[in-house]
């Protein structure tokens, strides 16, 4: 009988068969390639995958729509990023990530309050992020809210020490008019980040604004030493030669600002005033005029251009520019005394007396107001009303001895004492020598070259001003996704770069 042989089992039988890779969810496998796309720029591209992935999940993809909102914002379509984002926000309640960017587009559509309640969430849920407290504090500075914008850039900086925040914070100093804090402030982030560029801008314009040229001109050598490149701090270095006179120095640093920044009102405003300086008028004008079309609103180029043409006698434009410019900026009264000369020249005695007289209420130090009020007066025959001036500008002239070293110009000092003997004015006078410097750091002088005690006096000294204010532009922190597959981070606020800050008036030559 036969007998059935068995064979032993192969190995490979007795081997457990391979499992299957798991298949993605429908929801999530497409979000690789719109990370993919996104990161690279590819909108167009990314939209398209994002189309497919919504219409396959039914709207559902959180990941999806949360990148199409981004691009929208990108795009400039803020509402729409913003209902996409509330969408985002229903899909996970507890994403703390889904709240700040709904904040975030609140906070670009101008919608401060709202932005502050969504923050606040969001910072419920993680109470460890510092970009949600740095956000807060500049919803609040934008409600003029200091304390609470001050207490929350502090939270920030102690959980996480940014340039930003530091640039914020001493942003808000300024706006409440403390230069001493603001100062402190970008000491300890120049500390914290040596090598930012930016840092050392914002420090040595803060000095410059405050006459202190020596570490104004340290800290924006230390800027042109990490950024050759940057046209903020050519730019004030520029302005800091232009007031000391150098003007082929200061005109050889603006060329290369031009080729950076070739459209700023700040760059054509200060090379109008150097060709100012150089005596080149038509120049100056046409610099000017081209300032002023970048920048129609800007006080300071309107004042320059009122100067320029006072001093070329075309009064009527001179009172075109100041009239304007007075608009702008009313509380100036150095605007008014100039635009005063304008109508004395313009013949035009009534209107001049009381464009003098806001300019002495308005201006509280400087002399040479009460002193061409005066030689008005004194030629239009009210000799006790012109005594009166002249004895408030001796006043003025004492104080200004006595409390800083303050020198004045030989041709105020000559017509104010031509004025004095006309009025019979006892010779015990406050002042010295005449001056000779015609580059004294400090001084105030006379606009019209004026051989007799007839011809009213105005400021050759401001028209030789170059009042400028320095371009400030901002980089937002670079969002957008990492090599892990996350969401794109939101980004810290900041002001919009067209909002004059005081930071951008620390290099204006008054």
């Amino acid at each position: 009988m036969a007998t059935k042989i068995q064979f032993p089992a192969s190995a490979e039988s007795e081997k457990p068969s391979k499992k299957k890779a798991p298949e993605c969810p429908v929801l999530e496998k497409l979000n690789w390639l719109i990370h993919l796309h996104y990161i690279r720029k590819d909108y167009e591209a990314c939209k398209t995958v994002i189309k497919e992935q919504l219409r396959e999940t039914q709207g559902l993809c959180e990941y999806a729509i949360y990148v199409q909102a981004l691009i929208l914002r990108l795009e400039g379509n803020i509402q729409e990023s913003l209902e996409l984002f509330q969408t985002c926000a229903i899909l996970s309640p507890q994403s703390a990530d889904n709240l700040k960017q709904v904040a975030r587009s609140l906070f670009l559509l101008g919608k401060h309050k709202a932005a502050i309640e969504v923050y606040n969430e969001a910072a419920r849920l993680n109470q460890k992020d510092w970009e949600i407290c740095h956000n807060l504090g500049v919803c609040y500075m934008y409600l003029k809210q200091f304390h609470k914008a001050q207490d929350q850039l502090h939270s920030a900086l102690q959980l996480n020490r940014h340039d930003l925040t530091y640039i914020m914070l001493g942003k808000i100093h300024l706006m409440e008019g403390d230069m001493d804090k603001a100062i402190e402030i970008y000491k300890k982030a120049v500390e914290f980040s040596p090598e930012n560029a930016e840092l050392h801008t914002a420090l040595g314009l803060l000095y410059l604004q405050l006459g202190v040229y020596q570490k104004a001109f340290e800290h924006l050598g230390n800027a042109l030493t990490y950024d050759p490149t940057n046209y903020k701090a050519i730019l004030a270095a520029g302005s800091m030669m232009q007031t000391h006179g150098d003007f082929d120095v200061a005109l050889t640093k603006y060329r290369v600002v031009a080729c950076a920044v070739p459209e700023s009102p700040p760059l054509w405003n200060n090379i109008g005033m150097c060709f100012f300086g150089k005596k080149k008028y038509v120049a100056a004008i046409s610099c000017l005029k081209r300032a002023n079309y970048l920048a129609p609103f800007d006080w300071k180029i309107l004042s320059n251009l009122g100067l320029v043409h006072l001093t070329m006698q075309q009064y009527a434009s001179a009172f075109h520019f100041l009239s304007a410019a007075i608009n702008f900026q009313p509380k100036m009264g150095e605007l008014y005394m100039l635009l005063a000369v304008a109508l004395t020249n313009l013949e035009d005695t009534e209107n001049a007396k009381k464009a003098y007289a806001e300019a002495a209420r308005l201006d509280k130090c400087n002399p040479l107001v009460n002193l061409n009020y005066a030689v008005l007066l004194y030629n239009q025959g009210e000799k006790r009303s012109a005594l009166a001036q002249y004895q408030e500008m001796e006043k003025k002239v004492t104080f200004l001895k006595n409390n800083s070293s303050l020198e004045f110009d030989s041709e105020m000092v000559e017509m104010a004492q031509k004025l004095g003997a006309a009025l019979q004015v006892a010779e015990a006078l406050v002042w010295t020598k005449p001056v000779k410097d015609p580059k004294a750091k400090h001084r105030t002088t006379s606009a019209s070259k004026a051989a007799s005690l007839q011809q009213p006096l105005g400021s050759s000294q401001a028209l030789g001003r170059a009042m400028s204010s320095a371009a400030s532009y901002r980089k937002l922190p670079a969002g957008g996704g990492t090599i892990q597959l996350t969401k794109p981070p939101s980004l810290p606020l900041e002001p919009e770069p067209t909002e004059e800050a005081s930071l951008t008036e620390a290099s204006e030559q008054m």
